[in-house]
């Protein structure tokens, strides 16, 4: 089982990070970060590879490197 949180909208990216099972009462954590409408949808996911004693710190480990990845996209490059 799966354990969904709920999705975050960020400007133009829908976040949905993901928390899975991995025994012994660890947790796995993933992230979708989408873009676009349509056939124009571009979805990125990132995997981590570290295990976490519960789901919700899987999913705030998960949320808090989406919000990073978006930021680091939006913020505008120094020349």
């Amino acid at each position: 089982m799966n354990t969904d949180h709920t999705n975050i909208a960020v400007g133009k990216y829908l976040v949905s990070p993901l928390a899975k099972p991995q025994g012994a009462g660890l947790y796995a954590a993933s992230v979708s970060i989408r873009s676009g409408r349509g056939s124009a949808t571009h979805d990125r996911v990132l995997r981590f590879s570290g295990l976490f004693d519960s789901a919700a710190a899987a999913l705030h480990y998960a949320t808090e490197h989406a919000l990073g990845w978006i930021h680091e996209r939006s913020t505008p490059a120094c020349a």
